[in-house]
């Protein structure tokens, strides 16, 4: 028994270490979830970090003058209804991310009829996401001064199998339009400004392996910039703690039928006869 306390107490220093590494990586690790307020490195005109990092004010009319934005920016652009609105931004692993969408539309006095709006998400290879939730499509009344639209995206993976539509780390397009309007109220002037938020889903969605290099196609605009953290290397995640607890947890168990195994093996001892 000796023994069997000796390792009990040795494992469980392990799994103690084990834990406390754990919390002081993910104290150390930045959020995955980009902000508009982080440092950004300035440009070669010397242009300020806030300039670097203001919102867009316009979007581009197709994937490639798509204008980038980052996760929680709110991207603006004046347009005439009937124009394709094109914005890209950057998801990484084990990320899902909301798109939001807000149209400000013209005076009823101005319009003739109800119209309807739709926000589309594509990924660097330009395939059409489907939205997890959200109300992708909306119509609006003639009345209605304003129309908002949402769509969350499936939880992006580190790698796909070739027959797969699994969205991956890269460019995500947001494309918004109007789908159906009177003919008399194409034209009319509308303002429109989107917004994305990501959230990590955690080493649940973690698989094994990676891209070797995210789908960041290049655009007229330039290239994507990357997460503000980086993209992942994707064969970290905290799963990786709890498989470790679980060794643990089972040697121990291990041991402890062990040692009830020993101990019920053992011969009773009988009381000498008087």
């Amino acid at each position: 028994m000796r023994t069997v306390r000796t390792l009990t107490a040795a494992l469980l220093a392990g799994a103690t270490a084990l834990g406390v590494a754990g919390c002081t990586s993910e104290a150390d690790t930045p959020p995955a979830t980009s902000s508009a307020g982080s440092a950004a490195t300035p440009g070669p005109s010397g242009s300020s970090d806030k300039t670097e990092q203001s919102a867009p004010t316009e979007a581009g009319t197709s994937f490639r003058t798509a204008t980038p934005f980052r996760p929680g920016q709110q991207a603006t652009a004046g347009a005439s209804t009937g124009d394709y609105l094109y914005w890209v931004l950057p998801v990484d692993a084990e990320q899902r991310a909301t798109v939001k969408a807000t149209v400000t539309l013209p005076e009823s006095a101005t319009r003739h009829g109800a119209e309807t709006w739709q926000i589309d998400v594509y990924d660097g290879l330009r395939r059409r996401q489907a939205c997890a939730y959200g109300t992708q499509t909306r119509a609006a009344a003639k009345e209605a001064s304003t129309v908002e639209l949402s769509c969350t995206l499936r939880t992006v993976r580190a790698t796909a199998e070739q027959w797969a539509n699994d969205p991956l780390p890269g460019s995500y397009y947001v494309r918004l339009t109007v789908v159906s309007l009177p003919d008399e109220d194409k034209g009319l002037p509308v303002r429109a400004a989107v917004q994305a938020e990501v959230a990590d889903a955690g080493g649940a969605h973690a698989v094994d392996g990676a891209l070797s290099t995210p789908l960041v196609p290049a655009t007229v605009t330039g290239t994507l910039r990357e997460p503000e953290d980086g993209w992942s290397g994707g064969w970290w995640s905290d799963r990786w703690i709890w498989t470790a607890a679980g060794g643990v947890l089972a040697a121990l168990a291990g041991l402890f039928g062990y040692s009830l195994t020993r101990g019920s093996g053992r011969p009773s001892r009988v009381p000498p006869q008087a």
